[in-house]
């Protein structure tokens, strides 16, 4: 379970997040993390959140944000907003990290989220990206629904997709939620 100063660092990706404010501090409203993204990072898949707005300030480095199909590159000072249902992805283009402050409002379940997946990757269950297989991503897209959809393929097309595969997930063993990442 997140707290305020606990830190996870995906293994496979270099991310590390440093949560700030919780949901459990903010009752839901907030979660606050400062996020380090390690140099020429990889462009992650396109994604956005149906019921949150994210703010984020860069502290140090660039960070290069692609919104709506069009790349922005943001430096020390620069903020920008990220609002629900915005497909985007970010990532470091240069070499050296880059690191922003990272707020999502509402808090709802972001912070199991990334817990799950860093869980994931530093259990090298996931590929060299840090993805995880397709039966696993059935059961997280369903499960963090709220807080996290992949813009392609279409959201109808995922939901048929993940509701046949989830059930052939959880008999092999795949969970939506594993207990030893949210320590």
């Amino acid at each position: 379970m997140a707290y305020a100063n606990k830190v996870i660092t995906n293994a496979k990706t270099g991310q590390i997040i440093r949560f700030v404010k919780t949901a459990r501090d903010t009752d839901g409203q907030l979660l606050e993390m400062v996020a380090t993204f390690k140099e020429h990072g990889l462009e992650p898949v396109a994604h956005y959140h149906p019921h949150q707005v994210e703010d984020f300030r860069i502290i140090a480095g660039e960070l290069a944000v692609r919104i709506n199909g069009q790349v922005e590159v943001f430096r020390p000072g620069d903020r920008f907003h990220v609002a629900k249902n915005t497909v985007h992805s970010m990532w470091n283009p240069t070499g050296q990290p880059t690191v922003a402050t990272w707020q999502v409002r509402p808090a709802l379940e972001t912070e199991y989220f990334l817990e799950t997946t860093t869980g994931l990757a530093n259990d090298d269950k996931t590929d060299a990206d840090g993805v995880p297989s397709v039966l696993q991503i059935s059961l997280l897209m369903t499960r963090y629904a709220r807080v996290f959809r992949l813009s392609k393929p279409g959201r109808a097309v995922q939901k048929i997709v993940f509701s046949l595969l989830a059930p052939l997930a959880c008999v092999l063993g795949y969970k939506s939620i594993y207990l030893q990442y949210l320590d």
